[in-house]
Protein backbone atom coordinates (compact mmCIF):
# COMPACT_ATOMS: atom_id res chain seq x y z
CA UNK A 1 0.00 0.00 0.00
CA UNK A 2 1.34 3.51 -1.26
CA UNK A 3 0.49 6.05 2.18
CA UNK A 4 -1.25 9.01 -0.04
CA UNK A 5 0.00 11.22 3.21
CA UNK A 6 3.63 10.62 2.83
CA UNK A 7 3.40 11.71 -0.97
CA UNK A 8 1.54 14.76 -0.11
CA UNK A 9 4.10 15.99 2.42
CA UNK A 10 6.47 14.82 -0.41
CA UNK A 11 5.05 17.15 -3.15
CA UNK A 12 4.43 19.70 -0.46
CA UNK A 13 8.26 20.05 0.24
CA UNK A 14 9.41 19.40 -3.68
CA UNK A 15 7.56 20.81 -6.25
CA UNK A 16 5.20 23.70 -4.16
CA UNK A 17 8.12 25.90 -4.76
CA UNK A 18 10.07 24.52 -8.07
CA UNK A 19 7.83 25.49 -10.34
CA UNK A 20 10.16 27.55 -11.74
CA UNK A 21 12.60 25.50 -13.66
CA UNK A 22 12.50 24.52 -17.42
CA UNK A 23 11.49 28.10 -18.08
CA UNK A 24 11.74 29.54 -21.47
CA UNK A 25 13.58 32.74 -22.34
CA UNK A 26 12.33 36.08 -21.46
CA UNK A 27 10.29 34.58 -18.16
CA UNK A 28 11.77 36.12 -15.37
CA UNK A 29 11.55 34.39 -11.44
CA UNK A 30 10.68 37.31 -8.16
CA UNK A 31 10.19 36.56 -4.52
CA UNK A 32 7.77 38.60 -3.04
CA UNK A 33 7.85 37.69 0.86
CA UNK A 34 6.46 33.86 1.01
CA UNK A 35 4.89 33.33 -2.22
CA UNK A 36 7.41 33.74 -5.70
CA UNK A 37 6.25 35.76 -9.23
CA UNK A 38 6.75 34.32 -12.80
CA UNK A 39 6.60 36.93 -14.76
CA UNK A 40 6.54 36.99 -18.88
CA UNK A 41 4.38 34.11 -19.79
CA UNK A 42 1.15 34.31 -21.91
CA UNK A 43 -0.06 35.18 -17.97
CA UNK A 44 1.38 35.35 -14.91
CA UNK A 45 1.88 32.69 -12.03
CA UNK A 46 1.52 33.09 -8.37
CA UNK A 47 3.88 29.73 -6.46
CA UNK A 48 3.24 29.64 -3.01
CA UNK A 49 4.34 27.14 -0.16
CA UNK A 50 1.90 25.22 1.51
CA UNK A 51 1.03 27.63 4.45
CA UNK A 52 1.80 31.24 3.60
CA UNK A 53 2.18 31.81 6.99
CA UNK A 54 0.07 34.95 6.83
CA UNK A 55 -3.23 35.74 7.97
CA UNK A 56 -6.10 38.60 7.89
CA UNK A 57 -4.80 41.94 6.78
CA UNK A 58 -1.15 41.03 6.40
CA UNK A 59 -2.66 38.12 3.75
CA UNK A 60 -4.84 40.93 2.50
CA UNK A 61 -2.03 42.97 1.22
CA UNK A 62 0.06 40.49 -0.31
CA UNK A 63 -2.73 39.04 -2.21
CA UNK A 64 -3.16 43.23 -3.64
CA UNK A 65 0.41 43.43 -3.99
CA UNK A 66 0.23 40.59 -6.35
CA UNK A 67 -2.90 41.83 -8.18
CA UNK A 68 -1.67 45.44 -8.56
CA UNK A 69 1.57 44.47 -9.85
CA UNK A 70 0.72 42.18 -12.53
CA UNK A 71 -2.44 45.28 -13.10
CA UNK A 72 0.47 47.66 -13.78
CA UNK A 73 1.96 45.43 -16.36
CA UNK A 74 -1.77 44.89 -17.96
CA UNK A 75 -1.28 41.00 -17.73
CA UNK A 76 -3.58 38.37 -16.08
CA UNK A 77 -2.04 36.06 -13.06
CA UNK A 78 -3.07 32.86 -11.62
CA UNK A 79 -2.28 31.66 -8.19
CA UNK A 80 -2.99 28.48 -8.00
CA UNK A 81 -4.89 27.15 -4.61
CA UNK A 82 -4.62 23.55 -3.60
CA UNK A 83 -7.09 21.85 -1.55
CA UNK A 84 -5.08 21.56 1.95
CA UNK A 85 -3.82 24.92 1.72
CA UNK A 86 -3.41 27.30 4.90
CA UNK A 87 -4.26 29.52 5.94
CA UNK A 88 -8.37 27.78 4.95
CA UNK A 89 -9.84 31.44 4.15
CA UNK A 90 -7.14 32.14 1.23
CA UNK A 91 -9.86 31.34 -1.52
CA UNK A 92 -12.30 33.51 0.26
CA UNK A 93 -9.66 36.31 0.35
CA UNK A 94 -8.49 36.00 -2.91
CA UNK A 95 -12.20 36.19 -4.33
CA UNK A 96 -12.15 39.21 -2.48
CA UNK A 97 -9.05 40.75 -4.03
CA UNK A 98 -11.12 40.28 -7.72
CA UNK A 99 -9.61 36.64 -8.45
CA UNK A 100 -11.74 34.10 -10.06
CA UNK A 101 -11.49 30.32 -9.73
CA UNK A 102 -11.01 28.25 -12.59
CA UNK A 103 -12.29 24.85 -13.34
CA UNK A 104 -10.96 22.27 -10.19
CA UNK A 105 -8.28 19.64 -11.26
CA UNK A 106 -7.05 16.71 -9.18
CA UNK A 107 -3.38 16.79 -8.24
CA UNK A 108 -2.36 12.86 -8.97
CA UNK A 109 0.76 11.09 -8.47
CA UNK A 110 2.43 7.69 -9.20
CA UNK A 111 5.63 6.08 -8.99
CA UNK A 112 7.38 5.79 -11.82
CA UNK A 113 8.25 1.98 -11.70
CA UNK A 114 4.64 1.28 -11.53
CA UNK A 115 4.06 3.20 -15.10
CA UNK A 116 7.43 2.54 -16.85
CA UNK A 117 5.43 -0.58 -18.94
CA UNK A 118 6.23 -1.03 -22.78
CA UNK A 119 4.30 1.29 -24.59
CA UNK A 120 1.86 0.12 -26.95
CA UNK A 121 -0.33 2.07 -29.54
CA UNK A 122 -2.59 1.56 -31.85
CA UNK A 123 -0.92 -0.37 -34.86
CA UNK A 124 -1.60 3.08 -37.49
CA UNK A 125 -0.73 5.03 -34.84
CA UNK A 126 3.54 6.18 -34.57
CA UNK A 127 4.56 8.04 -31.18
CA UNK A 128 7.78 9.86 -31.45
CA UNK A 129 9.43 13.06 -29.17
CA UNK A 130 9.94 15.58 -31.67
CA UNK A 131 12.01 19.00 -31.12
CA UNK A 132 11.46 20.59 -34.69
CA UNK A 133 9.94 24.12 -34.71
CA UNK A 134 7.26 22.43 -37.60
CA UNK A 135 6.02 19.16 -35.40
CA UNK A 136 5.60 21.90 -32.22
CA UNK A 137 3.43 23.98 -34.31
CA UNK A 138 1.61 21.01 -35.66
CA UNK A 139 0.95 20.05 -31.85
CA UNK A 140 -0.32 23.67 -31.21
CA UNK A 141 -2.93 23.23 -33.87
CA UNK A 142 -3.95 19.84 -32.23
CA UNK A 143 -4.10 21.88 -29.05
CA UNK A 144 -6.63 24.33 -30.31
CA UNK A 145 -8.78 22.15 -32.02
CA UNK A 146 -9.21 19.48 -28.99
CA UNK A 147 -10.30 22.45 -26.69
CA UNK A 148 -11.31 24.84 -28.76
CA UNK A 149 -9.90 28.38 -28.59
CA UNK A 150 -6.27 29.76 -30.28
CA UNK A 151 -3.78 27.78 -28.46
CA UNK A 152 -1.02 28.52 -30.86
CA UNK A 153 1.04 30.50 -28.33
CA UNK A 154 1.47 26.99 -27.17
CA UNK A 155 4.50 26.29 -29.94
CA UNK A 156 6.78 28.87 -29.10
CA UNK A 157 6.15 27.89 -25.01
CA UNK A 158 7.45 24.90 -26.24
CA UNK A 159 10.37 25.76 -28.53
CA UNK A 160 11.24 28.33 -26.13
CA UNK A 161 11.91 25.74 -23.11
CA UNK A 162 13.71 23.27 -25.58
CA UNK A 163 15.91 25.92 -26.82
CA UNK A 164 16.40 27.08 -23.41
CA UNK A 165 17.05 23.24 -21.53
CA UNK A 166 16.70 20.49 -23.92
CA UNK A 167 17.28 18.15 -21.70
CA UNK A 168 14.73 19.41 -19.08
CA UNK A 169 11.37 18.49 -21.55
CA UNK A 170 10.63 15.69 -23.90
CA UNK A 171 7.45 16.68 -26.16
CA UNK A 172 6.17 13.35 -27.84
CA UNK A 173 3.61 13.56 -30.82
CA UNK A 174 1.11 10.69 -32.03
CA UNK A 175 0.69 10.73 -35.51
CA UNK A 176 -1.24 8.51 -37.86
CA UNK A 177 -2.00 9.32 -41.67
CA UNK A 178 0.50 11.98 -41.62
CA UNK A 179 -1.63 14.18 -38.93
CA UNK A 180 -0.84 14.48 -35.38
CA UNK A 181 -3.13 13.00 -33.48
CA UNK A 182 -2.94 13.11 -29.88
CA UNK A 183 0.23 14.94 -28.22
CA UNK A 184 1.95 15.37 -24.57
CA UNK A 185 4.93 16.38 -23.00
CA UNK A 186 7.20 15.27 -19.73
CA UNK A 187 8.80 18.57 -17.52
CA UNK A 188 11.66 17.36 -15.49
CA UNK A 189 11.60 18.98 -12.06
CA UNK A 190 15.30 20.05 -11.60
CA UNK A 191 16.46 19.11 -7.95
CA UNK A 192 13.10 16.79 -7.27
CA UNK A 193 12.71 13.22 -7.50
CA UNK A 194 9.47 14.51 -9.50
CA UNK A 195 8.48 15.08 -13.21
CA UNK A 196 4.73 16.26 -14.26
CA UNK A 197 2.87 15.07 -16.98
CA UNK A 198 1.48 17.75 -19.03
CA UNK A 199 -0.30 17.83 -22.35
CA UNK A 200 -2.38 15.02 -23.05
CA UNK A 201 -4.37 15.89 -25.64
CA UNK A 202 -6.18 13.64 -28.33
CA UNK A 203 -7.83 14.69 -31.49
CA UNK A 204 -12.20 13.22 -30.49
CA UNK A 205 -11.86 10.93 -33.83
CA UNK A 206 -8.71 8.96 -31.95
CA UNK A 207 -10.37 8.99 -28.12
CA UNK A 208 -10.31 5.37 -26.69
CA UNK A 209 -8.06 3.56 -28.67
CA UNK A 210 -4.96 3.81 -25.91
CA UNK A 211 -2.73 6.39 -27.35
CA UNK A 212 -3.36 8.26 -24.27
CA UNK A 213 -2.20 5.47 -22.40
CA UNK A 214 0.61 5.14 -24.81
CA UNK A 215 1.78 8.37 -23.76
CA UNK A 216 1.75 7.87 -20.37
CA UNK A 217 3.93 5.25 -20.60
CA UNK A 218 6.40 6.90 -23.01
CA UNK A 219 7.23 9.38 -20.76
CA UNK A 220 7.19 7.01 -17.75
CA UNK A 221 9.51 4.88 -19.41
CA UNK A 222 11.89 8.00 -20.43
CA UNK A 223 11.46 9.68 -16.90
CA UNK A 224 12.55 6.01 -15.32
CA UNK A 225 15.65 6.20 -17.54
CA UNK A 226 16.34 9.41 -15.86
CA UNK A 227 16.27 8.22 -12.55
CA UNK A 228 13.13 9.83 -11.44
CA UNK A 229 11.04 8.57 -8.91
CA UNK A 230 7.28 10.05 -9.08
CA UNK A 231 4.96 11.28 -11.91
CA UNK A 232 2.76 14.12 -10.67
CA UNK A 233 0.17 15.48 -13.11
CA UNK A 234 -3.19 18.14 -12.39
CA UNK A 235 -5.81 16.53 -14.05
CA UNK A 236 -8.83 16.95 -15.95
CA UNK A 237 -12.30 15.36 -14.68
CA UNK A 238 -11.91 14.13 -18.51
CA UNK A 239 -8.02 12.61 -17.73
CA UNK A 240 -8.19 11.75 -14.17
CA UNK A 241 -10.10 8.48 -14.12
CA UNK A 242 -8.25 6.88 -17.19
CA UNK A 243 -4.97 8.08 -14.37
CA UNK A 244 -6.32 6.46 -11.74
CA UNK A 245 -6.82 3.39 -13.61
CA UNK A 246 -3.09 3.49 -14.51
CA UNK A 247 -1.75 3.65 -11.31
CA UNK A 248 -2.18 7.51 -10.04
CA UNK A 249 -3.33 8.52 -6.46
CA UNK A 250 -5.44 11.58 -5.56
CA UNK A 251 -3.51 13.65 -2.84
CA UNK A 252 -5.14 16.64 -2.99
CA UNK A 253 -7.20 19.16 -5.44
CA UNK A 254 -5.77 22.46 -6.73
CA UNK A 255 -8.10 25.38 -8.53
CA UNK A 256 -6.01 28.12 -10.51
CA UNK A 257 -7.63 31.82 -8.76
CA UNK A 258 -7.20 33.83 -11.94
CA UNK A 259 -7.54 37.98 -12.02
CA UNK A 260 -7.07 39.66 -15.45
CA UNK A 261 -7.02 43.41 -16.88
CA UNK A 262 -10.82 44.40 -17.71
Amino acid sequence: MIDTAALLRVYDQQLRMAETTNLPAGVTVERDGPVVRIVGQFRGFISAPRDVGLQGRELDELIVRQRDYFRARGEAVAWKVRGHDEPADLSARLRAAGFSPEEQETVLIAPVEALAIEPAAPDSVTIRQVTADEDLRRIAELESEVWGQDLSRLADDLISRIEADPNGIAVFAAEAAGAVVSAAWLMFRSGTEFAGLLGGSTSADWRGRGIYRALVAHRAKLAANRGVRYLQVDASEDSRPILQRLGFLAVTTTTPYVWAPS
